[in-house]
C-alpha cells in the first residue's frame, strides 16, 4: 500500500489581513420567537444585549460582599488573638488557676453574756459568717436585685450589663458600673480597690474562675459575709446587729433592703448617719426586688410603709469594756485561732445594764457638782464570776479599762485587810484601840474630821473609818504581815509595806478589791476572779471549758465571821449608812477616800453578789470632797438594790459571837506616859502610864516583844 500523504497542517492567523469577524452567522443564530412582532424582538433584542452588562455588576457586588466578609473575618480572628494575649499576659499576673483558693475570711469572735444574747463581735469583720440556707430568702435576692438582676444567668460577667452600664453613662451624668456580684466578690477577696485596666481585667478572670469552681448560692453567701457594710463591720451578721441589734437571720425585707442599698455607698447611706439617705435607697432595692418578681405586691406595700430604721444606740456601751477584758484573756485559754469562735460569758447582761446607768446617771447629775469626771464598777458573785463591769463613762468616748487597768489608791478601803491581820494576832471586834494622834518618823497621820475618841473597839474604829487606830493595828501586826494577808485574799498589785499602807496609799484596781472582798462575802474562800466560762468554735466544738477553781480557805471562817460583823456596823452606825439594801439583805462593806479626794470607794458585799465602786478623775486631780461614803456608795446601793430585786435573801455567813474566845485571852490595854513618838526623840516603855494615852500590844506574857516588833515592823 502506498504510503499515506501527510496533510500539511494550516494554523490559524491573526493578522490584519486575516477575517476577524468570529460572530456566529446568520443561519447559526437562533430564531427569533414566532408571534412576536418586530418592535418586540427589538426589545428582546435589545435586552439579550444588555444582560451581560447587569451579570456583570451583580458579579461584582458580590465580589465586594466576599472581600468585606473575609476582611471582618480575619479581623475577628485577629481580635481573638489580640484578647486572647491580654488576658494570657494579665492571667500571668495571677497566681495559677489550680493553685488559686479563696482566702480564709478572718475569724469573729462573738462574745456571749450568761443568757445567750450577744454583748460584742471582735475581729477585724465585726460579725460572724452565716450560712446562705439560714437566712431569708429575701435576704440574698435583695442584693441581687439591685446589683445584679442577671446573677442567676450570666456566668460570672454580664456583657449586656456592661454595654448598658456603658450607654447609660454616655448619655447621662450618673456613673453606673456594670460588674457583677461576681465581679466585686473576686476584686473583695482577691485584688485591691485600685480602679486601672490591670485590676478590671483580673477581675473578670477570676470572676469566671468562681462561677466555674462554686455555685450561685455559695457565691452570693461569699459575697454577703465578705462585703462591707459600713461602720467599720464586714458581712450581713456583724451589719444586722450594728444597725438593727439583731441577728441576720431575723432581717424583715425592709431591713435586708437597707442593708443591701448600702452597696452603692457603705458610709454615705449608713442608717446611723444618714437615715433618709438610706431610706430612699432602700425604697429603690424594694422595688427592684418587686420588678425582678421576689417579692410581692402586698410585701413591696409593707416594706415601704415601714422602712427598715436604725436602732439608736442605748447606754454608753459599758458591755464593750467587759468585751475588751475577754479578749485580753482569751489567748490564756486557746492560743492561736483561724476560724470564728463564740465566747461564752458570766456577764449578766442586766446587770451590766443595771450598773452602767447607776454610774453614768449619777455622773451625770451630780459630776459637774463635785469635778468628777470617771468612774468604774465591778460585780461578782461569791465565786469570783464577774456579773458586771464598767470600765468608765462612756466607751465611745474613752475605751481605757479603769476597771482592770487603771490603779489607784484605795484609801481605807484597804483597811479591812489590815483588821483581819489584827483579828489573826489574837484581836476580835471587841477589843479595844486608842484613837489619837501619833507620830511615825515623821508620818503624822490624821483622821478625816480631825476628832479623836481615845479607846474605840474595833468595830467602832473600823466601822468610822478612824484613820490612826488603823495606822496602829498595822504597825502592832507588823506591815509586812499586812501585805501578806491582802496577797493571800486575791491583792497581786505591789503592795509598799510602810505605814501608810493601812491607809491605802499603794494602788491597786477595782478588780482587785472586789476580788479580795469576796473572800469575806464567801466565808473564807478566796477566789480568783472570772469571767469566761466556755469557748466553742463555730460549729460547736468545745475549745475550753472552766473547771471549778479557787484559792482555798484563805481566811479562818470565825475570823471571816467576824469581819463579816465589823463591816455590817460600816452599813448600821457607819460612814455609809446609805448603802443598807431593802427586802431583808444582810449587808457588809467598806468606804474609802484617798488624799485629797482624788479617789473615792466603796466595797460592799450581800451572800449573794460584791460590787465595788470608784470615782476620781483620770488625770488623777483632786476633786471637790468627794468621799466614799457619798457619790460611791448612792451607785453602790442603786445598783445593788436592782441587782437583789426578785433574789431570796441569803445571809452573810457566820455568826463571830460563837467564835468568841474567853476575856483572858484577848489582848490587853498597855498604859503608857506619852503619846506614842516614833522618831527617836520619845518612846515610853509598855506598861508604863503617862497621861493616860494608850496603845495595844499582844497578850501580857508576849507584850514587850510584840510591841516592839510591831512598832518598828516584822
Amino acid at each position: 500500500m502506498a504510503p499515506r500523504k501527510k496533510r500539511e497542517r494550516i494554523e490559524p492567523r491573526f493578522d490584519s489581513g486575516s477575517n476577524t469577524d468570529l460572530k456566529a452567522e446568520r443561519d447559526d443564530r437562533p430564531a427569533p420567537s414566532r408571534g412576536g412582532s418586530s418592535s418586540a424582538r427589538k426589545s428582546q433584542s435589545g435586552r439579550s444585549r444588555r444582560l451581560p452588562k447587569t451579570k456583570a455588576g451583580r458579579g461584582s457586588a458580590r465580589s465586594l460582599v466576599g472581600r468585606l466578609f473575609r476582611f471582618g473575618l480575619v479581623c475577628s480572628l485577629w481580635g481573638v488573638i489580640a484578647l486572647t494575649a491580654v488576658i494570657g499576659y494579665f492571667a500571668l499576673k495571677l497566681p495559677p488557676i489550680d493553685e488559686l483558693t479563696v482566702p480564709k475570711r478572718p475569724p469573729n469572735i462573738a462574745i456571749m453574756a450568761s443568757d445567750g444574747t450577744l454583748l460584742a463581735n471582735r475581729g477585724e469583720t465585726g460579725g460572724s459568717a452565716v450560712p446562705i440556707k439560714e437566712l431569708p430568702a429575701y435576704v440574698p435576692r435583695a442584693f441581687v436585685a439591685i446589683e445584679d438582676r442577671r446573677f442567676y444567668s450570666h456566668f460570672g460577667i454580664d456583657p449586656i450589663g456592661i454595654l448598658r452600664a456603658a450607654f447609660r453613662n454616655m448619655t447621662s451624668s450618673k456613673v453606673e458600673g456594670g460588674s457583677t456580684l461576681t465581679q466585686q466578690l473576686a476584686k473583695n477577696i482577691f485584688l485591691t480597690q485600685e480602679r486601672t485596666l490591670s485590676r478590671k481585667m483580673q477581675e473578670a478572670i477570676l470572676a469566671v474562675w468562681l462561677e466555674h469552681k462554686y455555685s450561685k448560692d455559695q457565691i452570693i453567701e461569699l459575697y454577703m459575709n465578705r462585703v462591707y457594710f459600713g461602720s467599720g463591720v464586714y458581712g450581713i451578721e456583724g451589719a444586722a446587729q450594728k444597725y438593727f441589734g439583731k441577728s441576720a437571720r431575723a432581717l424583715t425585707v425592709a431591713e435586708a433592703a437597707v442593708l443591701a442599698g448600702l452597696m452603692k455607698s457603705p458610709s454615705k447611706l449608713a442608717p446611723n448617719r444618714n437615715p433618709e439617705g438610706a431610706a430612699a435607697r432602700a425604697a429603690d432595692v424594694i422595688r427592684a426586688m418587686k420588678d425582678s418578681g421576689f417579692i410581692s405586691e402586698q410585701e413591696t406595700k409593707v416594706a415601704l410603709a415601714s422602712p427598715g430604721q436604725a436602732r439608736r444606740q442605748l447606754g454608753a456601751g459599758s458591755a464593750n469594756y467587759a468585751a475588751d477584758w475577754v479578749m485580753d484573756l482569751l489567748e490564756e485559754f486557746i492560743g492561736n485561732f483561724e476560724s470564728d469562735i463564740v465566747v461564752s460569758t458570766t456577764i449578766n447582761s442586766s446587770l451590766q445594764n443595771a450598773g452602767e446607768r447607776a454610774l453614768v446617771e449619777e455622773l451625770d447629775t451630780k459630776g459637774n457638782k463635785f469635778d468628777v469626771d470617771q468612774g468604774a464598777l465591778i460585780a461578782m458573785s461569791p465565786d469570783g464570776a464577774v456579773r458586771a463591769l464598767v470600765g468608765g463613762r462612756n466607751y465611745s468616748e474613752s475605751q481605757f479599762n479603769r476597771a482592770v487597768t487603771a490603779k489607784r489608791q484605795p484609801g481605807s478601803s484597804f483597811k479591812p485587810f489590815v483588821y483581819l491581820a489584827a483579828l489573826e494576832k489574837g484581836f476580835t471586834p471587841d477589843s479595844s484601840v486608842l484613837d489619837a494622834p501619833l507620830s511615825i518618823k515623821g508620818y503624822n497621820p490624821e483622821n478625816y474630821t480631825r476628832e479623836y475618841f481615845g479607846n474605840v473597839s474595833l468595830s467602832k474604829a473600823l466601822s468610822m473609818s478612824l484613820n490612826t487606830p488603823a495606822v496602829r493595828l498595822g504597825q502592832e501586826v507588823g506591815t509586812k504581815n499586812v501585805v501578806r494577808v491582802a496577797q493571800r485574799l486575791g491583792i497581786s498589785s505591789a503592795l509598799q509595806a510602810n505605814a501608810s499602807l493601812a491607809l491605802g496609799t499603794s494602788e491597786v484596781s477595782v478588780l482587785e478589791m472586789a476580788g479580795g472582798y469576796a473572800a469575806f462575802a464567801s466565808g473564807g474562800v478566796g477566789v480568783v476572779p472570772y469571767v469566761i466560762t466556755t469557748v466553742k468554735s463555730g460549729d460547736g466544738k468545745i475549745l475550753y471549758k472552766r473547771k471549778p477553781a479557787n484559792l482555798g480557805q484563805v481566811i479562818e471562817p470565825s475570823h471571816a465571821a467576824m469581819m463579816n460583823a465589823m463591816m455590817r456596823e460600816t452599813l448600821l452606825t457607819g460612814t455609809a449608812k446609805k448603802a443598807e439594801i431593802p427586802g431583808g439583805w444582810t449587808a457588809a462593806g467598806k468606804t474609802g477616800t484617798s488624799q485629797d479626794f482624788r479617789d473615792a470607794w466603796f466595797v460592799g458585799y450581800t451572800g449573794h453578789l460584791v460590787t465595788a465602786v470608784w470615782l476620781g478623775n483620770d488625770d488623777n486631780d483632786k476633786t471637790k470632797h468627794v468621799t466614799g461614803g457619798g457619790l460611791p456608795t448612792e451607785i453602790w446601793s442603786r445598783f445593788m438594790r436592782a441587782a437583789h430585786q426578785g433574789v431570796k435573801p441569803v445571809p452573810l455567813p457566820g455568826d463571830w459571837k460563837a467564835y468568841s474566845q474567853p476575856e483572858t485571852d484577848m489582848p490587853d490595854a498597855v498604859q503608857v506616859q506619852a503619846p506614842l513618838v516614833l522618831n527617836g526623840k520619845s518612846r515610853a516603855a509598855p506598861g508604863q502610864s503617862s497621861g493616860g494615852d494608850r496603845i495595844y500590844a499582844e497578850p501580857p506574857q508576849q507584850q514587850s516583844k510584840g510591841l516592839l516588833e510591831g512598832l518598828f515592823g516584822r
